[in-house]
């Protein structure tokens, strides 16, 4: 019972963590008043969850540490706490499969003991003769034995046994998943911060372009070409882009703690992500082969189907408790009443233990196994249609996100040329500065537009290799990093 469930627990809180773990898209930032975007890492940490966390390992150092996207997962697979914990769940889940095999399993032992002794005669209802003491002693007993058991037959037993090596089982396929976890959680991460490192570069060069623009008003309000309200417009696109700046400055650094935590570098250690963010077109996978994929690679799959054969084997468990059992005993020693003048001694004895009333217990304990059977078939159930819903659903946004891609860049352009077009009427004298300040801004969308559109990109085939259940295998391979 404590085995299977600890890996029923196991199974059901790895199944869970890709919900807790839902990527959150950064939102769109804006100007003019509108709120600043908020953090997808922070919405993530709010979770509270193993994953999250991770065992540091060594002392920072003076120097920038470089970590590449398949470095980051290499040390998430090792110092993530989610693979400390489920490490020692394997660990622990061997232990009770042992325990459970014990069961049927021989005993022996040794017992070796030196007694002194008074007997009283009468007690043991001896007749002794008038006058005479019913008491013999004290003498001394000397005694060395070996004892061994075994079952010949115990149906409960052997159930027991087979359910504690289902749950063993069990326990290796969640944590096969929680890898699996950790490497989407980790990428996720790595992901978050290089898009907000993106979003500094492209805020950095929109502050460039309107210090350039202020610069420009200020020199032709000297000349008299235009009104000091542009110049003012001018100096309030400065500041709004200043601030955008500090934010996604700010942001960057959070993540990148989130991100070391994760993985096992020291919080103090200055980080360096040399991957980037780049495109690279999903390759189209049908529905048929990505379910038969998922069906056969799943771990939370096989974890679930071997707690199912666990609560069957539980539920026979319990029925065998009301039949009979055969145990043999066998004993050997030596004893006397000194160490040298032993002599032998042994007795074997078969014992057929039948059950014929227990006070119901038998019964209460079936009950219980078969409602936990009948939950683990359920969750067997759901959980086969909740692989197909993932599959679907990112082969759907494997597909919108690379669509979303050619889109935002396309529109990239046309803010950046529409920008250039503004910056000439104004210079011309054609056009007030509001036209290009209204330019800028479409600018700083549709920038922010095109890197959360790769960010979704790259993210949807993590996403997609998780639900075919090849995620470990093939994230690094996925993600469009350069």
């Amino acid at each position: 019972m404590g085995a299977w469930a600890m890996a029923a627990w196991a199974a059901s809180a790895g199944t869970g963590l890709a919900q807790q773990l839902g990527a959150v898209e950064p939102q769109l930032a804006r100007e003019g008043g509108q709120p600043l975007p908020a953090s997808g890492a922070s919405a993530i940490t709010n979770g509270q969850n193993v994953l999250m966390g991770g065992v540091p390992t060594g002392k920072p150092t003076a120097g920038v540490l470089a970590l590449s996207l398949g470095e980051a997962l290499a040390r998430g697979l090792k110092q993530n706490l989610g693979i400390v914990l489920g490490e020692q769940s394997v660990r622990s889940a061997a232990g009770n499969r042992w325990f459970a095999l014990s069961g049927i399993l021989p005993t022996a032992g040794l017992r070796i003991s030196q007694a002194r002794e008074e007997i009283n005669l009468e007690e043991f209802g001896f007749p002794v003769a008038p006058g005479e003491s019913p008491i013999i002693g004290p003498f001394n007993v000397s005694a060395l034995h070996v004892t061994a058991s075994t079952a010949v037959f115990d149906y409960a037993a052997i159930q027991r046994a087979k359910a504690g090596g289902q749950a063993a089982e069990a326990a290796q396929h969640s944590f096969r998943d929680a890898r699996e976890m950790v490497v989407y959680v980790t990428a996720n991460l790595y992901l978050q911060a290089v898009t907000a490192r993106s979003r500094i570069e492209a805020a950095r060069a929109q502050l460039q372009t309107a210090q350039a623009l202020y610069d420009r008003a200020v020199s032709q309000k000297k000349a008299g070409v235009v009104a000091g309200i542009e110049v003012v417009r001018a100096q309030v696109q400065v500041r709004s882009q200043q601030q955008r700046l500090i934010f996604y400055e700010n942001e960057f650094a959070k993540q990148k703690l989130a991100l070391e935590r994760a993985v096992g570098i020291p919080l103090a250690q200055e980080v360096d992500l040399t991957d980037r963010l780049s495109y690279n077109s999903v390759a189209a996978m049908k529905l048929e082969d990505a379910l038969k994929q998922a069906y056969d690679a799943r771990a939370d799959l096989r974890s679930a189907e071997a707690l199912l054969r666990a609560a069957q084997a539980n539920r026979q468990a319990a029925v065998g408790d009301s039949l009979p059992s055969l145990n043999v005993t066998g004993d050997y020693g030596q004893s006397s009443s000194a160490w040298d003048s032993l002599h032998s001694t042994y007795s074997v004895t078969a014992a057929v233990r039948v059950p014929i009333f227990q006070g119901g217990r038998e019964r209460g304990r079936v009950l219980q196994a078969d409602a936990q059977l009948k939950q683990q078939q359920a969750q067997l159930e759901d959980l086969r249609a909740r692989i197909e819903y993932e599959v679907r659903a990112a082969l759907l946004d494997a597909q919108a996100a690379d669509d979303r891609v050619q889109v935002a860049k396309s529109a990239s352009d046309l803010a950046a040329d529409q920008l250039t077009q503004a910056q000439d009427r104004f210079t011309a004298g054609v056009a007030s500065n509001i036209e290009v300040v209204q330019a800028q801004e479409v600018v700083a969308t549709a920038t922010d537009n095109y890197i959360a559109a790769l960010y979704a990109h790259n993210l949807s085939k993590i996403s997609l290799a998780r639900a075919i259940g090849l995620s470990e295998e093939r994230a690094k391979q996925l993600v469009g990093t350069k």
